[in-house]
């Protein structure tokens, strides 16, 4: 191994996901010689030249490493393999490789391989998470637990519709990978397709011959498609990474709501049982939106070809196929074994003594009262019931403008967290109704 080989030991979510095999050396390596002989095919070689090229244009048949190192001069790896792979092959068949191409239309159109063929694992992960999301919001739809906002408790809610909503963020993710146009590129030196024949259609007989979708004209400054791709996936990272976020604060020894089905253990404390996933996953979230920043920024290319913003593309999107395909491993793993904990998610809506639920008593009360003395006499009674860390219900009971009828049982009632989840179930139900798109 060379000793500036990356192998992952800094980024323990990766080596032995799908996307990681899908988005090595060896499979770029292969991207590219496809790409190679796809053009072959699409400029209508005779069958004996395709076949010859398509026994030698296996990645294993060349060193990844040697062609890195030999790619400094050119700044692409496309010239050390052009040059290798006419080497491999007889005289007849070494004139159709590359022919008419430039080195930008091999290396973008295996870049679009490779996010399509990491496309599908992606896809086939936010697939199970959002099937795992399914089953948890339909088990816990009326699953009553603490409301939070500004990490403070606000209101009841449910598990059930927590969970649906990630579901959502899933599918949104999901959908939006699914609707990406990866185009092949094809259009030699300057874009005009002057050595290959003049023929615009060549570019259809191309992106058949790859596999990929047709573009309406060369894009060798027009980096939409990268960016596009590059944004997907940071809306890719953003939508798991929210389920991360809830996992980390809900697994808290002193929240105790979640727990990881495998937690990770501690090289210092043997008692723990640390989150792992949701802190794999987060991490890849965080860093997904900087490589979206810097696809985004290759868009303002210059003239016909542009020195240095293509170029920063390359190793960005390959990273962000990676990252997002550790945030998806992650994700579907941490959400087939996530449990949950229902006694501790009552017994934390039982902490603030029924303030939680004042919401719901101040609509009770203001037909009584009107809504500003409601109000004025909910706040006064919080305070007293924060302070001298008595239930809510008690202190009202025993508060002179509080209106007859509302006796310390009939606050209790109106106090009662787990029911005052408002439309949560039936807004769960309404948000597993929804299912993707078609898989492209």
């Amino acid at each position: 191994m060379p000793e500036d080989a990356d192998v992952g030991l800094l980024t323990p979510g990766r080596p032995g996901t799908p996307v990681a095999a899908a988005t090595g050396d060896l499979a770029l390596l292969q991207a590219l010689l496809d790409a190679e002989t796809a053009l072959t095919t699409a400029l209508g070689a005779p069958d004996r030249v395709r076949a010859a090229l398509a026994g030698a244009a296996r990645a294993e048949r060349f060193d990844p490493y040697d062609l890195a190192t030999r790619a400094h001069d050119g700044g692409n790896p496309v010239l050390p393999l052009v040059a290798a792979l006419r080497a491999a092959v007889d005289e007849e068949t070494a004139a159709w490789v590359h022919r008419g191409a430039t080195s930008q239309d091999i290396i973008d159109t295996a870049l679009m391989l490779l996010a399509r063929r990491a496309r599908t694992h992606l896809i086939a992960g936010l697939d199970a998470t959002a099937a795992h999301l399914h089953a948890l919001a339909q088990e816990h739809r009326a699953t009553p637990m603490t409301g939070r906002t500004l990490t403070q408790h606000a209101v009841p809610t449910t598990f059930g519709l927590k969970a649906a909503g990630w579901r959502h963020l899933v599918l949104d993710a999901r959908d939006r990978l699914a609707a990406l146009r990866l185009p092949a590129q094809l259009g030699g030196a300057a874009g005009t397709l002057a050595a290959l024949g003049a023929d615009p259609d060549l570019l259809a007989r191309y992106a058949r011959a790859t596999g990929l979708d047709t573009p309406p004209l060369p894009w060798h400054v027009l980096r939409t498609p990268v960016a596009e791709l590059g944004a997907a996936l940071a809306l890719t990272g953003g939508a798991l990474g929210k389920i991360a976020a809830d996992v980390l604060l809900l697994t808290r020894t002193d929240t105790g709501e979640l727990s990881e089905g495998t937690g990770g253990g501690s090289s210092a404390m043997p008692h723990k049982s640390n989150p792992v996933r949701a802190t794999l996953l987060a991490a890849a979230a965080r860093q997904l939106p900087t490589h979206a920043a810097q696809l985004y920024g290759s868009l303002v290319a210059e003239d016909e070809r542009p020195a240095g913003a293509w170029h920063a593309e390359w190793q960005t999107l390959r990273e962000a196929l990676r990252l997002a395909g550790t945030a998806t491993h992650e994700a579907a793993a941490l959400t087939a074994g996530l449990r949950v904990h229902p006694d501790r998610m009552r017994a934390n809506l039982a902490l603030t003594g029924g303030l939680i639920a004042s919401e719901h008593l101040l609509a009770a009360l203001a037909p009584h009262t009107g809504p500003a003395a409601a109000r004025a006499l909910l706040t006064t009674a919080s305070r007293t019931a924060r302070a001298e860390h008595r239930p809510l219900a008690d202190v009202l009971a025993a508060h002179p403008d509080t209106p007859a009828g509302f006796t310390a049982e009939r606050l209790r009632e109106l106090l009662d967290p787990a029911a005052r989840t408002g439309a949560a179930p039936a807004l769960t139900d309404r948000a597993l109704r929804r299912t993707a798109l078609d898989t492209p």
